[in-house]
């Protein structure tokens, strides 16, 4: 017997068929709903990261940001990566005031082949000393020519104020290591006593005239067979006649050029006169170029 229909039902292939398509609709509505949710929630994760810390450092394009702008200096990622600036300064000026060493520390650290490599100081000064048995010499048959008596000896150990720097002392004489320009000066201090012995005699007036002349040479010995003088200086004083004593210095200097292994030497007239005090008389030269 066969089934009938009610007249205006829904079969129930159709109810399946309408089943189908409401689940359809509604998944399709569900998954627009979660891609629409997701999207959102996404792009509020990007635009998060883009302000945070990382996202700044890995933005590429950061032309739009202006320090002179106030709205660039609100800006988070702007702020971020100016204090990141800021500490990477920092940090530099740190590292260099610690590991850069100062000059003195530089001049200590450099070894000391280096530094002979560098220019020495040619330097000599050299002062009177009190040991009058051998301060004075004649000058010898070869420096005839030479003028006066040489000082034979000076005080050249680094007692009190003598020196010598790559120069050296021979015979009274400075013996020169360096060809250049050279300052050369000298100082000698003159003492007149009158001996009590012959005081108010007829010889004091003819002695007084012989002491008066005082004269101070300055020489230089070459491969030449005679002396070169270079400077010389002569006082008269005159010294009041009532007086027993005297005093009176002479000094003298100039540039002279000087080549390798010439020598150079004071000699005075009166020697007796001479007081060989290292602060009253020296002598002295220094290499200027």
């Amino acid at each position: 017997m066969a089934s009938v229909q009610a007249p205006g039902g829904a079969s129930p292939g159709q109810t399946c068929v309408l089943m189908l398509i409401f689940t359809v609709l509604l998944q399709s509505l569900c998954v627009a709903i979660t891609y629409v949710y997701f999207t959102n929630e996404l792009k509020q994760i990007q635009d998060k990261y883009s302000k945070s810390g990382i996202g700044c450092f890995l933005k590429e394009d950061d032309s739009s940001w202006d320090p002179s702008d106030e709205e660039s200096m609100i800006n988070p990622c702007w702020q971020v990566k100016w204090q990141l600036r800021q500490f990477i300064r920092k940090m530099i000026l740190r590292t260099y005031e610690e590991t850069i060493p100062t000059i003195p520390e530089k001049q200590q650290n450099i070894p000391h082949l280096e530094r002979e490599k560098g220019p020495q100081r040619v330097a000599a000064h050299i002062t009177g000393t009190n040991r009058r048995r051998s301060t004075f010499s004649a000058i010898s048959s070869k420096n005839e020519k030479a003028l006066g008596q040489k000082i034979n000896s000076w005080e050249s150990s680094r007692k009190g104020h003598s020196f010598l720097n790559n120069l050296h002392l021979r015979n009274g004489e400075l013996v020169i290591h360096q060809t250049g320009f050279y300052y050369i000066y000298s100082q000698t201090y003159f003492r007149f006593q009158e001996p009590e012995e012959i005081l108010g005699t007829a010889a004091t007036e003819e002695n007084r005239k012989k002491n008066k002349q005082m004269v101070q040479y300055i020489y230089k010995c070459t491969s030449y067979p005679d002396p070169i003088l270079l400077m010389k200086s002569a006082r008269n004083s005159c010294w009041s006649k009532d007086s027993e004593y005297g005093l009176y210095s002479i000094y003298q200097g100039g540039i002279f050029e000087l080549k390798e292994n010439d020598r150079i030497f004071v000699s005075v007239t009166n020697e007796q006169l001479i007081d060989m005090d290292q602060e009253a008389s020296f002598f002295g030269a220094f290499l200027i170029g």
